[in-house]
């Protein structure tokens, strides 16, 4: 099971991204992080104690929920569980630095459009206001502060999209797959294109980690 899971890395490095993304149910955003102690600080950005637990608990829950009595304290270890939900949360704050200097900014419209499409938000494939109301409600949100942290979703994932569209796909030198020529029916190729944004995703934030001056507080996540 570990062996797999390692195998297919870039799979769980897009999952924890998933994961930090459904905070928008967990209430980020709504803590106060000048009163929390930072365990990340990237310029000045800060991702406080409180954010990262949320995280890291939230991480825990997905995989026990995914791998019940098989997801043991020594599986976590050997995942290196916490450093990788900090790895996704600094990643996701320098995407989101980055997006800010290149001036991506999500409009009223984008945003709108994506609540209202929201199957989370639907009933009988239409938006229903009560449940995304209530569903807000039960989450001890308002919609401004909901609002707030989807158009921060959206930004990450537009940010990444125009990294991932950098990578020059003539360097996918590959024998024709049964499928025929095009990407989406060519499996082998979809994945290798995949795994080359994921890569430039990945070297974008590591170069602007450097620029940033990270500074990571490594007692506090043990």
């Amino acid at each position: 099971m570990l062996k797999a899971m390692r195998k297919h890395a870039k799979f769980f490095y897009v999952l924890f991204f998933i994961v930090i993304l459904s905070f928008i149910f967990w209430g980020v955003g709504t803590v106060d992080k000048s009163t929390t102690v930072p365990v990340v600080e990237i310029g000045k950005e800060k991702i406080s104690l409180d954010e990262y637990l949320t995280a890291y608990d939230r991480a825990r829950e997905y995989y026990r929920e995914l791998l019940k009595e098989k997801f043991t304290e020594a599986m976590e270890k050997q995942l290196n569980l916490k450093q990788q939900v900090l790895d996704s949360l600094i990643t996701e704050r320098a995407l989101l630095i980055g997006a800010n200097k290149a001036g991506i900014k999500v409009t009223d419209e984008e945003l709108q459009d994506a609540i209202i499409n929201d199957p989370l938000f639907s009933r009988d494939g239409k938006f229903n206001r009560d449940i995304y109301e209530r569903t807000l409600q039960l989450n001890r949100m308002t919609p401004e502060s909901f609002e707030a942290l989807k158009r921060r979703e959206l930004t990450v994932a537009e940010m990444r999209r125009l990294i991932g569209e950098s990578v020059d796909i003539t360097a996918l030198d590959l024998p024709q797959a049964s499928g025929g020529n095009d990407e989406a029916n060519n499996p082998l190729r979809q994945a290798m294109l995949s795994e080359l944004r994921e890569n430039a995703v990945k070297s974008y934030v590591d170069g602007l980690e450097k620029q940033l001056k990270v500074k990571i507080n490594q007692q506090l996540i043990g």
